[in-house]
């Protein structure tokens, strides 16, 4: 079977750190027998090829200087921080559609449009210049729904449209699942692909921690507001009273100014070091060394949140006890008391005290983490859903023929 996802960004070079995700899945996916490929917007005039084995094309949409509306960041975080970058969107349309025109020509089985909107458009038109024969299937993280809902509510019909155009409907977790049902009433793939997971071996354990020992918090993701990291930040003076404690905060973004300033203002700057980007081998280090990682997500104001937590899958595939948010789909990773502890969003006090109850006893927090491990390799392991994605690509070639016959 031949797939073309169709992405807002894919690496550039072997070593870029972009979307890792989606690069495993597509090797898992060619090394299962599934011909996947990659359709994606160029970046400062790069041309396509073959990346990990993967054939690449990208589509040039604007002079190479000025290809930078995707990769660095979201298009909606992009063109919120800077609007004149909307000038590169007709440009971008345009030969998104001619690029998936040329390849539906092609005639691929499946196209897997990721980001419906806009690249819906995309995957249509690869249908149609396939005269109908490739089945679309459109896969929903959740922050563009959120974008569509807070931003761009006129776009409601067209964000409707994607979920009705496409033969199969995948999204990130069980909450993103039932905020596409509550647009469009279909049967709704839960798909987690985006937090496949390779196991990595026996994962160091940390001994039992005794009283004395300082604790070790681990906070890994991109700095901005929906990770809610400054509530972390504010529960550790209440950590603080009880017993020593640190904080790495591994990632970059716009909330790293935030942040700081409420370090400061709380006091334990000293406590809290801003790691920044780090390699894979130093992050896998950091995973394998902390006590507890924790994810204190929020809803931000855009109505954005975790469409599923996938850095809590890498904390849990180390073993490591994890402490999250119950918001968006963090409750498919973490069962609260079985595979980690939930906590309400927005509450330091809450949050501390979770850390203080799981730190007191070392030998439950190994279990909980154990747990989790066991959790993590059994619901999202890198094979389970490549079979779950091939038969969704099934499913959704079946319900393309139906429609053609209709």
């Amino acid at each position: 079977m031949r797939v073309i996802h169709v992405v807002t960004a894919f690496a550039r070079t072997p070593e870029d750190p972009i979307t890792p995700w989606l690069t495993r899945l597509l090797r898992a996916q060619r090394r299962s027998g599934t011909e996947a490929e990659v359709l994606a917007p160029s970046y400062r005039g790069l041309p396509g090829g073959t990346l990990h084995g993967i054939p690449v094309e990208r589509f040039r949409y604007a002079p190479a200087a000025l290809e930078t509306l995707t990769h660095d960041e979201t298009v909606p975080e992009r063109l919120g921080r800077v609007p004149g970058y909307a000038a590169l969107l007709p440009g971008y349309l345009l030969s998104g559609l001619l690029a998936s025109r040329r390849v539906g020509r092609t005639r691929p089985d499946v196209v897997h449009v990721h980001w419906p909107v806009p690249h819906a458009f995309f995957g249509a038109a690869m249908r149609e210049a396939a005269s109908g024969e490739t089945a679309m299937v459109c896969s929903y993280y959740s922050v563009e729904l959120a974008w569509v809902e807070s931003r761009v509510r006129w776009a409601r019909p067209f964000l409707r449209w994607t979920i009705e155009a496409a033969d199969a409907v995948t999204a990130i977790s069980s909450a993103t699942a039932a905020r596409v049902r509550s647009l469009v009433e279909r049967p709704v793939a839960v798909v987690p692909f985006a937090a496949a997971v390779e196991p990595v071996g026996d994962a160091p354990v940390r001994p039992p921690l005794s009283d004395g020992d300082p604790l070790r918090l681990l906070f890994v993701g991109r700095l901005v507001e929906r990770k809610g990291v400054e509530f972390l930040v504010e529960a550790l003076p209440l950590i603080q009273s009880r017993r020593p404690v640190t904080l790495t905060i591994v990632g970059e973004g716009a909330w790293e100014g935030r942040i700081r300033a409420v370090s400061l203002r709380c006091g334990v700057e000293e406590s809290v070091v801003f790691a920044g980007r780090i390699s894979d081998a130093e992050l896998r280090r950091r995973y394998a060394e902390c006590d507890l990682f924790v994810l204190p997500a929020v809803v931000d104001r855009k109505g954005d949140t975790e469409g599923l937590g996938v850095v809590l899958l890498e904390a849990l595939r180390f073993g490591r006890p994890v402490i999250a948010s119950a918001v968006g789909g963090i409750p498919d990773v973490v069962v609260h008391g079985e595979t980690g502890w939930l906590v309400p969003p927005r509450d330091p006090e809450a949050l501390a005290r979770t850390v203080l109850d799981a730190a007191s006893d070392p030998d439950r927090a190994r279990v909980v983490g154990s747990r989790g491990r066991g959790h993590a390799a059994a619901r999202f392991s890198l094979d389970r859903i490549v079979g779950d994605l091939e038969a969704c690509y099934l499913e959704a070639r079946r319900s393309r023929r139906t429609r053609r016959r209709g």
